[in-house]
């Protein structure tokens, strides 16, 4: 009888503690469920699950291989009104920690969101994309990268990849340079379109357009990456200058001391007239009425063709983007 009860008791205790061991897991779960939910940006799209969403992506590849296949036939069309305010106040809602409000407005212009980690720097991305870029007729709508390490301080815009070459991959290795950035990166060949319509940097009807048109009503600063042929600026590796405004212009004067430390023979636009000095630029003009500094940059194309030179430009950059990245506050 002895020996019964010995044993019974063994078999509720142990019973008692596999009990206890799962109501703990369950509420370890349960709470680990709602500290994500609390931090606002930090849970998974619907599209990346715990078990899918993959450990890490070298977000440079990843955009470089988004762009691969840009050419003057890849395809392109203009979205009305209500589809660029709706990728535009996504961009918006995400800054403002609402990312469930982002993927309902994004899904209804069928736009996706995932959170991505970059295997290089550790820093989480918010990645905006057009659902249908792998159809047989692409919009050429673009993608969004947005941190999400950090507060948002600034933006890197890529209007013409490919068609202005390595521009992709200079934004890329821009935004990974420092926290805190928004890459705006168009999603076609500038010749995509009819006419002049897949131009990003002279169209004011494009998502690429109004998700610049947000990020400078919200004060953040913006650096814009083009390429030149060599012989179309003799002489200079590359040309600085603030657009039509001139916020920008200190910001100006100390990247092109960053690019000339590093052999880069520069033309500056506030000193001089130099060619290509984007004055026509309408996300320019769009910051300089807003007074949000804006830097227009192009390089030459034996730069944009040199990898070490890509990654000495990024280098240079820096010296601009984290003084961006450590400001305490953009304007509310």
């Amino acid at each position: 009888m002895g020996t019964r009860v010995n044993r019974a008791k063994t078999i509720s205790v142990t019973a008692a503690i596999v009990i206890l061991g799962v109501l703990a897991a369950g509420l370890t779960a349960y709470g680990f469920g709602r500290a994500s939910q609390s931090r606002g940006g930090d849970t998974p799209a619907p599209e990346q699950t715990a078990a899918t969403a993959p450990a890490g992506v070298r977000l440079e590849r990843r955009i470089t291989d988004f762009t691969a296949g840009f050419d003057e036939d890849s395809g392109y069309r203009e979205p009305r009104r209500a589809e660029r305010r709706a990728v535009a106040d996504a961009v918006g809602q995400i800054l403002d920690g609402h990312p469930d409000r982002a993927r309902g407005l994004l899904s209804d212009v069928d736009f996706q969101l995932r959170t991505l980690t970059d295997s290089t720097t550790g820093r989480r991305y918010a990645e905006l994309s057009d659902r249908t870029e792998e159809s047989p007729a692409p919009r050429g709508w673009g993608r969004v990268y947005i941190d999400l390490s950090a507060p948002v301080r600034w933006s890197a815009q890529v209007p013409h990849p490919v068609a202005d070459a390595e521009t992709e991959r200079l934004g890329a290795r821009v935004l990974l340079g420092s926290p805190g950035g928004v890459l705006v990166l168009a999603g076609a060949h500038r010749r995509a379109g009819e006419g002049d319509a897949a131009d990003m940097a002279h169209r004011r009807d494009s998502v690429f357009d109004a998700v610049c048109d947000e990020l400078a009503e919200r004060g953040l600063p913006g650096i814009q990456l083009h390429g030149f042929a060599d012989d179309s600026a003799p002489g200079h590796d590359a040309v600085a200058s603030a657009g039509s405004g001139t916020e920008g212009r200190a910001d100006g004067r100390r990247l092109a001391a960053a690019l000339g430390a590093r052999d880069f023979a520069v033309c500056r636009a506030w000193v001089r007239s130099c060619p290509l000095e984007g004055q026509d630029n309408v996300q320019g003009r769009k910051a300089a009425a807003e007074r949000v500094p804006f830097l227009h940059v192009e390089l030459a194309r034996s730069v944009r063709t040199s990898d070490a030179r890509v990654a000495e430009a990024a280098s240079a950059v820096r010296a601009v983007t984290s003084r961006w990245a450590s400001a305490t506050s953009v304007r509310p």
